[in-house]
């Protein structure tokens, strides 16, 4: 391929990766600190454009220069920065993921296919002390956030934070359609931490702990009523007629909280590790191969949203049953 066409191509992937509201003209010569007439020229492949200015543009949008000039080297390239329980805040954490999922409710076409191993965080936002209990307990025993070693969770100063950004957050994803696998085990890790902070004395109210395991009921008694109607809302809100809800019960294998994003064309897979943090990708063929491997999952689980109505109800029954079970065996000491 000749060096000017190679260059376009290039540009045509960056402006291909770019939110749809950000102009890759004005962004290329910010970045380079160049004119606009001088971005153009690169862009059309008038001028070449140098080594340090690629590279630039490369680490600045996260793009893999293997993948466009069909370098096979069996590598993908992820971005995303690792949370440090030194410097951790909450605020800009939480104003990440809104950023993020208003960016996607911005796209024209979106879809979100969620493999959720745990409950998706952004339900946790239907209720503030639950929020706060998920979010206290990744900054206290995940993070080992200073400050949070010898507090209780009754001393936490979480819930402004949570409560404005919260709403904001569900709201957002309500709005994008959404395709989520969930498994018998997806409350698992939610009904050990209560568990495990009312025995060590960290929740040291028996009212809290009645409160926490009510707030997850309630949780999931909503979830029931989305998956009924095939449609996201919130709380307190009646379903509009939309459908943008698909639930499916994955009954073989956990899954790993893999998130697969469309929006406008542009696939981006986040895969969870080490609890909080995400490592992202744009690059084509893993995106590609994580669909096909979700829509491998989706036909081999059960349908229980809009439909199946018996399995439907099998499914969050269950869910309720171990709320209740873990419920009794703490709160009987």
């Amino acid at each position: 391929m000749e060096p000017a066409n190679l260059q376009q191509k290039f540009f045509r992937h960056l402006k291909s990766i770019l939110p749809g509201h950000l102009s890759l003209v004005d962004e290329v010569a910010e970045l380079l600190g160049i004119s606009n007439d001088s971005a153009y020229r690169r862009i059309r492949g008038e001028k070449p454009i140098s080594l340090e200015e690629i590279q630039k543009l490369c680490i600045r949008y996260h793009i893999s220069l293997d993948q466009l000039i069909n370098v096979e080297s069996e590598s993908t390239i992820f971005f995303g920065k690792n949370l440090d329980g030194d410097n951790f805040d909450l605020d800009k954490y939480l104003d990440y993921l809104l950023i993020n999922l208003k960016l996607i409710t911005g796209a024209k076409e979106k879809m979100f296919y969620y493999e959720a191993k745990d409950m998706p965080l952004f339900y946790f936002f239907l209720h503030d002390e639950l929020a706060s209990f998920k979010l206290f307990f990744w900054i206290k025993t995940v993070l080992l956030c200073k400050g949070y070693s010898k507090m209780q969770f009754e001393d936490h100063e979480l819930s402004g934070i949570i409560h404005k950004k919260g709403i904001e957050i569900i709201r957002a994803y309500n709005k994008i359609p959404s395709s989520e696998i969930w498994s018998a085990d997806a409350l698992n890790a939610t009904v050990r931490q209560i568990e495990y902070y009312s025995y060590t004395g960290v929740i040291r109210k028996k009212e809290t702990i009645e409160l926490l395991y009510t707030q997850l009921e309630q949780t999931i008694e909503h979830l029931r009523e989305q998956a009924e109607y095939g449609e996201k809302f919130t709380t307190g809100q009646k379903p509009l007629g939309y459908e943008n809800f698909h639930l499916y019960y994955n009954e073989w294998f956990l899954g790993n909280n893999t998130v697969l994003v469309e929006a406008d064309g542009v696939q981006t897979v986040y895969v969870n590790h080490a609890v909080m943090n995400q490592l992202i990708t744009h690059d084509s063929e893993f995106c590609s191969f994580t669909k096909k491997s979700l829509n491998n999952i989706m036909k081999k689980s059960l349908l229980i949203s809009s439909v199946g109505e018996k399995e439907r109800n099998r499914f969050f029954n269950n869910l309720l049953s171990e709320i209740c079970h873990s419920k009794n065996e703490v709160l009987r000491g």
